[in-house]
């Protein structure tokens, strides 16, 4: 069915010179879909995936049947069909599709690596990461290569603002290789930076007292896990969440080992943290160096120590995100960008 063009992905009158360069640049391809069971799912709701396709990449898309017209500038059409083409791929192959799903496929066709990235070839494997409840593919360039780290490196380090899903693709390779039975244990950890000196005060218990600032790690096992499995294996203790001054006097091994806002530690404890890991385990330290909130405000953190001591050393690998690897809403990225822009009063 053929759409009413938007403004903004509209071809241009021709009035003028400019607009006739401008023209001769443009390009009409047309996409035909073989398989149309997952067509309703490619375009979206009254097309909104297909309007969210132009809008991002400032083409007109006009849908008939299981074909798809196409235009607008070259590179811009090459684009949006290379996103189309690759979407209805992973379709075919089960995973989920979303407006998230979406906006990082537009932002990875920018990439000239998205092919290996996404199907790979035959000396490389396409990149991904299989838990019971859905396939993690990478939504960046800087993720797929986060990605390859979490498969080969000992430790690694992850930096970057919130939103980029270091610690998500973190626990859903933790899971992946607990499931496979590559490690024992997955062992889950934050600093309780917020509950400081007032944990006393708080009611219940100390795992109803820490609980509140391990909930986005548990976030991520559900997502990752049907439930059931994820309370099993925490009674088990397959899976172990607790705040990073539980790991004291320990030694993790033939475990998956990840610290979240590894940026409120102090280099004390970080150096504890780090000295933890045991023979065939690995360690993933997330956090953002522009977010520390460690009391006193003149203590340096225990992250940015860590990386400046240790970036460099075999085994050892480091991922550094930006605001442009933001892959939750699109307006995630912008706020990221104006706080990062703007120094702090």
């Amino acid at each position: 069915m053929a759409r009413k063009a938007q403004s903004a992905g509209h071809p241009a009158t021709i009035d003028h010179p400019e607009d006739r360069r401008d023209h001769a640049r443009r390009a009409r391809v047309e996409v035909e879909f073989g398989e149309q069971a997952v067509l309703g799912a490619l375009f979206g709701e009254f097309d909104a995936n297909l309007v969210l396709i132009e809008n991002r990449l400032g083409v007109y898309i006009a849908a008939r049947g299981n074909k798809v017209v196409i235009e607008g500038a070259q590179d811009d059409v090459a684009r949006a069909r290379q996103v189309l083409t690759r979407l209805h791929e992973k379709l075919l192959t089960g995973q989920e599709m979303d407006s998230g799903a979406i906006e990082a496929m537009i932002a990875m066709s920018n990439e000239p690596t998205l092919e290996g990235i996404i199907t790979g070839d035959a000396k490389a494997p396409p990149i991904m990461i299989r838990t019971r409840r859905k396939t993690i593919v990478p939504r960046s360039a800087m993720q797929a290569e986060y990605m390859r780290m979490l498969a080969s490196r000992d430790v690694i380090f992850a930096l970057g603002p919130a939103g980029t899903g270091k610690t998500y693709v973190a626990v859903a390779q933790a899971v992946s290789q607990l499931i496979t039975g590559s490690v024992q244990r997955l062992i889950l950890s934050r600093p309780a930076v917020e509950a400081g000196e007032k944990l006393g005060f708080l009611p219940g218990d100390m795992k109803e007292k820490v609980d509140p600032y391990l909930r986005p790690l548990y976030d991520a096992l559900f997502d990752c896990m049907p439930p059931e499995q994820v309370e099993r294996r925490l009674a088990n203790g397959e899976i172990e969440i607790a705040p990073i001054a539980f790991m004291r006097g320990r030694t993790l091994a033939d475990s998956f080992i990840i610290l979240d806002e590894a940026q409120n530690t102090t280099r004390e404890q970080m150096k504890m943290f780090l000295t933890r890991f045991g023979q065939n385990s690995r360690m993933v330290v997330c956090g953002d160096p522009k977010q520390v909130d460690i009391p006193g405000g003149d203590r340096m953190s225990g992250l940015a120590d860590a990386v400046e001591r240790l970036e460099g050393v075999d085994g050892i690998g480091v991922t550094r995100f930006t605001s442009a690897d933001v892959v939750r809403h699109p307006i995630v990225g912008r706020i990221v960008e104006a706080y990062e822009g703007k120094p702090e009063d």
